[in-house]
């Protein structure tokens, strides 16, 4: 598995999404609850970013209509999305925010 520098742990705000992008691949990394999670910047529902959106209880909120996705694993836990977004592992070395674009789920 390959693992990507997307920034430095003290460049994430608490609860607050930065959008990167690991070969063409729109990530959303956040840093939460204590752990920092990356899942895919892109809405199941509607095609929008999901790094504009809300953070709370390790959940992510798409901006457009709403639905939130649980960081861990990806699923959506209200409508109108029914599919969940891909989930990618995290690594943290030192400073450094390390991703794979191996999905977890």
């Amino acid at each position: 598995m390959t693992f990507v520098r997307v920034c430095g742990v003290g460049e994430l705000e608490e609860d607050t999404p930065k959008r990167v992008e690991l070969d063409g691949t729109p990530v959303s990394v956040v840093r939460t609850e204590g752990d920092v999670f990356a899942i895919s910047d892109i809405c199941s529902h509607a095609n929008v970013s999901l790094a504009e959106g809300e953070v709370d209880d390790c959940h992510i909120e798409c901006w457009l209509h709403g639905s939130r996705f649980d960081l861990r694993s990806g699923k959506p836990d209200s409508l109108p999305a029914t599919r969940p977004v891909p989930v990618y592992p995290v690594k943290i070395e030192g400073d450094d925010v390390l991703v794979s674009l191996t999905q977890e789920s």
